[in-house]
């Protein structure tokens, strides 16, 4: 009869011995993802406030042009930075970016409606905080699973994070 040989001692799971999880490539992801973001919504803003100040557009206008400007800053960053090689280029990507980016503001917009008309609450700070807060929470959470899953998906990624 012969005995297995006894597994020997686990080792102590350290800073420098512990496995290499796979979070610090998501945490990458994610703060590129929002620099990215910052820099398109940066441009947005300056660009909406440029059109309605000296230029002297109307409002609508003036967010439309200023919308798709920020949504070309943030593929533009998406596509060098973010995930740059994973996946296609084209025009074919950078229109799903923008109707990701269109459900995104959607979103805002529905979060502020509810806020304002649904639940009564009118105030500016009220809005502010249901449109450009908690809206924006949920958009940028829309937007990156959006533009993570359905315009630069990899080969490399198993699934997306939703499962």
């Amino acid at each position: 009869m012969t005995h297995a040989s006894p597994a020997p001692p686990a080792r102590p799971v350290t800073p420098l011995t512990r496995p290499a999880s796979p979070s610090p490539p998501r945490r990458r992801e994610l703060l590129a993802f929002g620099a990215v973001g910052l820099l398109a919504y940066a441009a947005d803003l300056a660009l909406f406030t440029w059109l309605r100040g000296p230029a002297g557009l109307d409002p609508i206008t003036a967010k439309a042009l200023s919308f798709v400007a920020g949504c070309s800053v943030a593929y533009t960053g998406n596509a060098l930075g973010t995930y740059r090689g994973t996946g296609p280029g084209g025009l074919r990507p950078y229109a799903v970016f923008v109707a990701v980016n269109l459900a995104g503001a959607l979103v805002q917009l529905l979060c502020l409606a509810v806020s304002h008309y649904g639940l009564g609450l009118t105030s500016q700070r009220a809005d502010t905080v249901s449109g450009a807060v908690i809206g924006m929470a949920f958009a940028t959470i829309l937007r990156f699973w959006g533009t993570r899953t359905l315009v630069f998906r990899s080969e490399g990624r198993v699934g997306s994070w939703t499962g």
